[in-house]
Formats: C-alpha cells, structure tokens, sequence
C-alpha cells in the first residue's frame, strides 16, 4: 500500500460538499493540541448491512485493535514503557489538574498516542516535554508498584521500595527529558549511516552495512517472483552473526498476533463469500509461520478477490518507518464498499490498458498487458496501527512488483475520510490567504473537491499499478529513495493524466478547467504551504513531503526560462505567491519528470535517484519558509489531522446471540485511547 497523507489544513480543500449520506448536523471536531486536531469520522452506510455483514466487521475490527502494541513497539523499544507510566500518572494524579506541570503532562500522553510512541508521527522528531522532570519524578515516586512495568520481587513489597523501579525511572528520565537520546524515530540524511542514527524497533546491534550486506547474500537476482524481504522481522546481531527475529506466533510480538488470529478466525466463520474465507486463512498461516512465500500467497488471493463488499488490510504492510524501506509497520483499516461512489474508479481501472499505454514514459518501462486493476471507493469502518490516529485516503495493494504485474493490484478511496477532511477546511481563509488571487481562489472552490479525489483515484488506481522493472533489477535497489520516487511516480502519473481529454470523454468530469484547480494546489502546497509543517532550519524528511517538493520544485527550475512558473512578491502586502503562467507547459514537465522517475525505478538507478531527491526534494528556502510560518500562524489552523474511531455496541438476544450491532461516535479522544490501554494492550499485561 502507498498512501497519499492529507492534512485538510495544508490542502484547504475549499467546497464543503459531503456525500449525501453524511450527517450535516455530525461534530466532526474532537481535539486540539501542539500542532494536531483531532476529528471524528462518519461511517455512512453501516446500517445498511446486513447482519452477517456487520458481524464480520466487527470481528475485523477486534482484529485490527489487537495490533496497537505492535506498532508502539516498532516505533521505539520504551515506547510501551513510557506511555504504561504516563497513563497510570495520568489515571491516578490527585494534584491541581490545572496546574502547567500536569497540563503539559496531559500535552505530552496525547501527543504519545498520535505519535504512537515518543516521536512526532510526520517529522520524526522527539517530543519535547513540557513539564519538569521533578514533577515526573515525583509522580513517579507515587504510583504503587503493580502500576509500574516491572517484575516485582519479595524485597519490594517489604520494603516498598525496588531496585528495578528506580532503574526504570533513570531509563525514562532519559528516553523523556534527553533530546540527544533517541532524537528521531526515522533518518534519512544523506551520507549517514541510517539505522544507527535512527531510533526505531526494527534494528538493534547491526550497521546500515551488515544489513544492506546480510540481504544482499539472500537475493537471488535470477528470481522473477522474490519474496518481501526483511518485511516481518527485526534484525540483530547475535554471537556476532546478523539474523532475523520474526514477527509471529511464537515469535516477536506473538501475543498480540495470537489475539489477532483468535479474531480473524472469527471473521472468517461469517465471511460473505469461500475466496474471502480462503485469504484469511491464509493470513493466518502467515502469522503462524511467518514464511514470506505465505504472504505473497496470501496477496495474491485477497488482491484476485473483488465480490465482496466487505474488506480489510491487517499486518506488516508500509515500509515508511524503516529508513532501508524493508520491514514494515502493522496496521490495518477495516472498510466496504460505497458502491454509488465507486463508478468514478471502475470507469478508470476498466481503462487501465488505456492510460499505461498512452503514458509518456519509454515503451520498454511499460507493462503490455494490465491485469487485474481493481478499485473502489469504500467506507472505512475502522482505522489501527500505522493507519490510526494519522490515516491515508488512498491505498493501493500488493506492493510486490512481480505480483502487480502477474495478477493484478486493488486500489481503494477512503471517501469518508475525505469527507472529514473536506469539511473541517471549510472557511478556515487557507486558500484566500495563499492562493495567487481571486482567479485561483475560485477555481479551488468549483473543482479542488472533485481533482482531488480524481487525484487521489489515479495515483491510487493506476500511478502505483504503471510501469515495470527491467529484468533482474532489485526492487530494493533505490534504497533510502525508494519511497520518495514511488510516491513522485504516482503523483506525476495523476498530474499527467489529470488534464487529458480521456477524463471527459469517459464522464468522469465535465468542465475542462477542473485539472487545474489540482495543478495550482498542488505546486503551492510543494513549494510553499507544505512548509508549515516544517521547523524553522530544518530540512524536509518524509518521503510524501519529499515527493511534493522534489515535483514542484523540478518544475520550477526546468520551466524557469519560460516563466512556467513563477513567484511573484506583492511589495504592498509583503507577501509572496505562487503563480502558474501555462498549465499545458506544466503538463509537459510532469511527462518529462515522470519519464524520468520511471527510467530511474525501472534501471535501478540508484545514483541518478539520490541525486534527483537531494537536490530538489530536501532543501528548504529560509526566507520563503519564515514568511509562510507567519502567514499560517495568522491562521490558527492545525497542520496535522487525526482521528477517532467510532464505537461498535453488540447487542445480543435473550439466548445470547447476537441479533445487531451498532455505532455510536460520542467517545472523546482521551477516552479511547484510555480505553485502548486497557482492553487492547497484549504485549504489557
């Protein structure tokens, strides 16, 4: 799955327009706090199903809750650690809860939750405490010993007193309150070793050399059908050998997963249809076994399976949380489909055949035959692991290159999440505030909803779905840039075909203006807008962040001469703007940058991607970035968004069976979270 992250506030997506299915009176507002708001989501459509329908959904969801330790594990070895301790502070504090100390404790936890774990979810960066470690060390001091993770022994209970707790606390006085100590989750600067200078869970005791080496000696580059490597694993050293710990039951983090299946197991008793039974038990031997050709498996069946309505990803999926781009983070989001919404993305995946053909990329990178290109737009019922608080609004599986291309890949649309995101930016003044002048602003309004959802559809459906690796090329060969270059290719495959006249000629649109609307956002939010979600001195890291600006500002500098683009400083109000001059000439540089990318993907070409990501997609302009951070300010918009989920009620017949489930959003964000920590935490009971 790649996803396209979407935060309403940088986007400011300006029509309010919601599916008619959607409640007008719905507070979608839940929270705010440091650089997030928090918001609700609608499930449109539940109601609707039918009860074995229902069932199987809420089984996939108690699925999908049982992984949420996974994660926070992945993220930082104490991140458990540290946020059982919080919580229990949290629960039990009996002092002034308005005080700034315990304020900025309160701060600090939910920030731990959209982070799931001590580093910013986006920037990758450490959380910086705001309250003193006095205070937290004397909270500390006051929680009773069967609150505090660890294994008490005789001598604690009689002399209430325990070495292990104060060892703890030593370790979380650091983990907390030492910036130099595990300061960012995910690095990714140039000429570094990577996994040293990186502080997640999925390496310990090896350099970026020695794994790059150990995966290297496993390859065969004969092999047309490779395994994911590294994907389900952490990598350590042990007697001086580099080995593999495996995620699964009887494995890393097998409690977890042993819950995970306990629930699969039950959705799979009340799946709509024998194919849908038959890829969760193939995911289940995959947590059982761990075995990577299961898993591929496992891909193919659920990517070949497209009856159904209900559907689900549930594992070790993206790769964004490892700086190699190898092992993945667990997630999964729970969903159905809408079928009304879905006749936009069947009309494009019908003519996949069409737009890789007809792509301005060389013949050689192109795949002769389409197969399997399936999409939707779906409902999400729930949102887990790497996909919650912080979720996308387009997925597109398998990842595996070879399985793309032998068997097809599903896209899906997440519209109700869009939605939210749609209505929330409604008035916030983004787009009056940022966009060159009226002409802009009123082009956003009467088309950015629908280019950004076609967007979103062809990146998803057919960017991540196009093109193909030479034979023998390594698809782990781009490295570090992996996933910059494969967001930009997708991106650019969308720009591309956003402005051709086949969009109009199938009735996805109407007005031959639309693609722009798309065009100027999105070359505003990658050379400007985006930056508000940067530090001042910073450069930029996050791979979608990276592609955005490695896009807009390649184009910049190629259509310079021609004033392609430009921006253009209004002396009287102080304030810079971006202004695009020729749309066309801006649809011809997307073709030459995604020939480009495509070239570099399909050879391997390390050395020209490395060079293509450092030099346009890293560095940031100081003074251009200053004035943005001000504007923005002016704003008092958040420049992240998350959300809650909804809360599925079984109710049950008199025998105890039951005979309906149903949904209520009235659950605020410190609540679930809480109530995550209690029923959905398997590795710290």
């Amino acid at each position: 799955m790649k996803k396209k992250l979407i935060a309403a506030a940088v986007v400011a997506l300006a029509s309010t327009s919601i599916a008619m299915a959607q409640n007008s009176n719905f507070n979608y507002n839940v929270d705010r706090f440091a650089d997030i708001e928090v918001l609700r989501y609608q499930v449109p459509g539940f109601d609707d199903l039918s009860l074995q329908q229902k069932k199987y959904v809420y089984y996939l969801t108690e699925a999908a809750l049982q992984g949420r330790d996974i994660l926070f594990d992945q993220n930082g070895k104490y991140n458990l650690v540290v946020r059982q301790v919080l919580e229990a502070m949290y629960t039990g504090y009996n002092g002034d809860r308005s005080s700034a100390d315990f304020k900025g404790l309160e701060k600090y936890l939910k920030q731990v939750w959209f982070g799931n774990g001590i580093h910013h979810h986006y920037s990758q960066d450490k959380f910086v405490p705001e309250f003193s470690q006095e205070f937290f060390d004397a909270e500390y001091k006051k929680l009773p010993l069967e609150k505090l993770p660890i294994q008490s022994c005789d001598k604690c209970s009689q002399e209430k007193k325990c070495d292990k707790a104060n060892e703890l606390l030593a370790l979380l006085d650091k983990v907390i309150f030492d910036p130099t100590f595990m300061a960012k989750r995910v690095n990714q600067a140039d000429g570094e070793d990577l996994i040293l200078t990186s502080a997640n869970n999925l390496y310990e005791g090896v350099t970026q050399q020695e794994v790059e080496d150990y995966y290297n000696a496993l390859k065969d580059p004969n092999d047309e059908t490779p395994i994911s490597y590294g994907l389900n694993c952490k990598v350590v050293k042990e007697d001086g050998k580099v080995v593999e710990k495996q995620y699964k039951i009887g494995g890393l983090y097998s409690k977890a997963i042993v819950n995970i299946v306990y629930w699969l197991q039950k959705a799979a008793s009340v799946a709509e249809n024998s194919a849908q039974k038959a890829y969760i038990a193939k995911l289940i031997e995959y947590y059982t076994t761990g075995d990577l050709k299961a898993f591929d498996d496992y891909s193919i069946m659920w990517a070949e399976e497209t009856n159904g309505d209900v559907d689900f990803i549930n594992g070790f999926i993206e790769s964004y949380g490892d700086p190699l781009g190898m092992t993945a983070n667990w997630e999964s989001i729970v969903n159905f489909r809408n079928t009304e919404a879905s006749t936009r993305t069947s009309l494009i995946s019908e003519n996949a055949q069409w737009f890789e053909d007809h792509s301005p990329v060389d013949p050689r990178f192109k795949k002769e035959n389409v197969k399997g290109v399936s999409a939707k737009v779906i409902t999400a019922a729930i949102l887990a692991g790497d996909s919650y608080p912080s979720t996308p609004i387009g997925i597109n599986l398998p990842n595996s290159n070879w399985i793309r291309a032998a068997h097809g890949s599903k896209s899906v649309t997440l519209e109700n999440i869009t939605d939210a995101y749609d209505e929330v930016a409604s008035g916030t003044g983004f787009n009056e505030e940022f966009a060159y002048s009226d002409v802009e602003v009123q082009l956003m309004k009467n088309y950015l909803t629908l280019a950004d959802k076609l967007h979103t559809d062809l990146h998803e459906c057919l960017g991540h779905a196009s093109g193909q690796l030479l034979p023998g090329v390594d698809p782990d060969a781009l490295k570090a840039y992996g996933a910059t270059l494969e967001e930009a290719r997708a991106d650019l495959f969308a720009l591309y075909y956003l402005a051709d006249p086949k969009l109009i000629e199938l009735g996805i649109f109407q007005s031959p203006d639309t693609y722009k609307a798309e065009y100027y956002k999105y070359i505003m939010n990658g050379l400007m807008t985006q930056l508000t979600r940067i530090e001042p001195g910073k450069d930029i890291e996050e791979s979608h962040m990276r592609n955005r600006k490695l896009i807009s500002e390649w184009c910049y500098q190629k259509g310079k001469k021609a004033k392609v683009i430009e921006y253009v400083y209004n002396k009287k109000a102080g304030k810079t703007y971006i202004k695009v001059n020729d749309y066309q000439k801006l649809r011809g540089l997307f073709a030459e940058l995604l020939a480009e990318i495509q070239r570099i993907k399909s050879e391997g070409d390390y050395e020209a991607g490395r060079k293509l990501v450092e030099t346009y997609g890293v560095k940031v302009d100081p003074k251009i970035h200053a004035e943005v951070l001000k504007r923005y300010e002016g704003l008092n918009i958040a420049p992240y968004k998350g959300f809650v989920n909804p809360v599925y009620n079984v109710v049950k017949d008199a025998n105890g069976e039951i005979k309906d489930i149903t949904i209520s959003y009235d659950e605020n964000y410190i609540d679930q979270h809480l109530r995550y920590g209690r029923d959905y935490s398997p590795l710290t009971k």
